[in-house]
């Protein structure tokens, strides 16, 4: 977690702040006056100003460092309390005391400038090499399932006539498949941008989750064959006022990951159920899980499991909490116990008084 800033308060707080420790440290020296030579209150306002530099402002550290030039004369450099200051060398003191206290304030307020500058090259060159990387893997993910329909369908042109009946079928499910796949990342990529944008209002309506948990896992028996998906609808379950394209990008999105982040032969198991406050559903597995360093990061966008094998654009799993946190919800990550990763959507919403059985 990052340390907290100063300098990210407001332009008013920052002024009081710093003329308030100008004055708390001018008012304490005050009272130990008669034993704090006035050179010695000169050093601990100068330290106060440099302090106010590092954390705050130009403006209100040039304000605080006129201020504590104006008490040390006044009230310090004798005689006290009056303008006036007899002795050269005191004279001299106060000048270089304000030349000391402002150049303080420039400098630091220059350095600060610097490392902020060299902060959002280093976060530039990130997203370049972020962003180079994430042109990689869409080339290779939209390439993939384009070089299918093309080879697919160049075959079924050329050699028409020589394909059996079986191999025209399976040709056609090829292309079907990959067609899918494609429509599922360009899916992807314009759901990231709605989210981006900022304006992503969900619209509600009735839903009825087992209907639409059925919708969804019909969608997964070409690439689901090698899986077991089971599902579990609590009793009766209610209608819920939600909105339904986003759940089904949450839904589908947290069943691929399953499927694609687990051997073959692994279950995915899928489960809603009704709260005091709305939904709850959850997608777990028995694969591996995820490494505990990574279930900080697995929401962020473009974020990938290293070293695992498995390509992706890493959308999916940010477009689930994009969606889930539009409708007003939460989603967690967790290892079960026995093995393998368990998501927890909780929404928030409206059921309806009427009851719906689910087989």
């Amino acid at each position: 977690m990052s340390g907290f800033h100063f300098y990210r308060l407001s332009k008013p707080k920052q002024y009081v702040y710093s003329l308030s420790a100008v004055l708390l440290v001018a008012g304490i020296c005050f009272l130990f006056s008669d034993i704090l030579d006035y050179h010695v209150v000169a050093l601990l306002l100068l330290v106060t100003v440099s302090l106010a530099a590092v954390s705050f402002d130009i403006r209100p550290v040039l304000l605080a460092a006129a201020l504590s030039a104006l008490i040390w004369d006044i009230f310090f450099i004798p005689p006290r309390f009056t303008y006036v200051v007899k002795k050269a060398e005191d004279l001299v003191l106060l000048a270089m005391y304000f030349i000391i206290a402002l150049f303080s304030a420039v400098l630091t307020a220059r350095i600060r400038g610097m490392e902020s500058l060299a902060r959002q090259q280093e976060e530039k060159t990130r997203e370049v090499t972020l962003y180079n990387t994430i042109l990689n893997s869409l080339s290779h993910e939209l390439r993939t399932p384009i070089a299918t329909i093309i080879g697919a369908t160049d075959n079924l042109q050329e050699n028409d006539d020589k394909l059996s009946a079986a191999n025209r079928v399976k040709l056609l499910q090829e292309i079907g498949g990959a067609a899918f796949r494609l429509n599922q990342q360009v899916e992807n990529l314009l759901n990231i941008s709605r989210l981006e944008s900022g304006f992503l209002q969900p619209r509600k309506d009735w839903t009825d989750i087992g209907e639409l948990i059925h919708h969804i896992l019909r969608q997964f028996d070409p690439s689901a064959s090698l899986h077991r998906i089971e599902k579990q609808i609590g009793p009766n379950l209610p209608l819920f006022r939600l909105d339904k394209g986003m759940l089904e990008q949450v839904l589908y999105n947290l069943v691929n990951n399953a499927l694609v982040h687990t051997p073959p032969g692994s279950l995915v198991f899928v489960y809603a159920s009704h709260t005091d406050n709305g939904l709850k559903l959850v997608v777990e597995d028995n694969g591996p899980g995820f490494p505990e360093t990574a279930i900080p990061r697995v929401f962020d966008k473009f974020y990938r499991l290293k070293d695992t094998g498995i390509t992706g654009t890493g959308l999916g799993l940010s477009i689930v909490k994009g969606f889930t946190e539009a409708m007003g919800g939460t989603v967690m990550l967790e290892n079960r116990p026995s093995g393998g990763a368990r998501f927890i959507v909780l929404l928030p919403a409206d059921s309806s008084p009427s009851i719906i059985e689910h087989e």
